[in-house]
């Protein structure tokens, strides 16, 4: 009998964390994060971490387990997400994976090998300094040939996972994105709820989430993360908000340039996270926005959930 495991994604600033929240008052949840960079300590303002009470009420997993300085790869998050998601049900719970990052939970979900191309440090390190030297978009260029579909789908930012993809390839001389289609059956009996919400409401919550980190205190974190030695050449801090406050303090942007590019930057993350799930089958997408209240959506997820358990 396959364990049963609820997921519940959608795209960034959906409201996937307070969803799952909710849902905690109700059944015996216990959180494992399928963000990718909700790993990292220092970190909680950019990646919109739980808070403190937040871990306390609901006991959380894969968070601050990780210095920025140190890998993380999804082939890690697969092998802890599986012993978190065996211990949760040994004690009798209900995991609940909570994240955007699509492939992570396909990576979960799936019996598919993660680790079929070991890692080659000397190409890793050349294609760093070379998007350094040339720009991000030099590297990425360099899948549209062998991996069109990686290119499509993978920010130039996302440097490390272009790298990823490129040294994939070079190794194996197959593309990384092959590796969907390869999947099996899922390993595990789960529920995926995902949240949809009209684009236009979708970009105008991801303006304010991004003026609402700021006003928390953003730049004062990557502050922190620069005293403390973390270098932007690091792969958690090219993640969304960090490059950009970190240019900002370079002087290369004011302020509220930096806002506006944060914007841009976060909506076209929502867009590329969208045309990710749009292939993905199992998701129920639940409508959420102005016009269903919380208590709408919960009491829904809650009879999805109840029906799922019963089987």
């Amino acid at each position: 009998m396959l364990s049963k495991v609820l997921v519940i994604t959608g795209p960034t600033a959906s409201g996937k964390s307070q969803l799952a929240l909710d849902l905690a008052a109700t059944y015996p949840l216990e959180i494992i994060s399928a963000d990718s960079m909700q790993v990292y300590r220092y970190m909680d303002i950019g990646t919109d971490k739980a808070t403190p009470e937040e871990m306390n009420r609901v006991r959380h997993h894969l968070i601050d387990i990780k210095y920025p300085d140190e890998d993380w790869s999804v082939s890690e998050f697969q092998e802890l997400a599986r012993k978190a998601v065996a211990d949760i049900v040994h004690r009798g719970r209900l995991p609940c994976i909570v994240g955007g990052t699509g492939f992570y939970i396909r990576a979960l979900l799936y019996d598919f090998p993660l680790k079929d191309a070991p890692p080659n440090r000397k190409l890793r390190q050349e294609l760093s300094d070379l998007a350094k030297r040339r720009g991000n978009a030099v590297v990425h260029d360099m899948l549209k040939h062998v991996d069109p579909e990686s290119y499509r789908s993978l920010h130039p930012n996302d440097l490390k996972r272009v790298i990823r993809a490129i040294e994939y390839y070079q190794a194996t001389n197959r593309p990384i994105s092959e590796r969907k289609h390869l999947e099996k059956e899922r390993i595990y009996d789960s529920l995926m709820i995902g949240l949809k919400w009209d684009r236009k409401e979708l970009y105008e919550r991801i303006d304010d989430r991004v003026d609402e980190q700021f006003s928390r205190g953003l730049v004062e974190e990557v502050l922190v993360l620069v005293d403390k030695g973390y270098s932007e050449d690091l792969n958690s801090m090219q993640g969304l908000g960090y490059k950009e406050v970190y240019w900002m303090l370079k002087g290369l942007a004011t302020e509220a340039e930096t806002r506006a590019i944060l914007k841009r930057n976060s909506r076209r993350f929502a867009k590329r996270q969208l045309t990710w799930f749009s292939k993905e089958e199992g998701i129920i997408w639940l409508p959420f926005g102005k016009h269903k209240s919380r208590n709408q959506l919960i009491e829904q997820a809650r009879r999805l959930i109840d029906d799922w358990l019963e089987t």
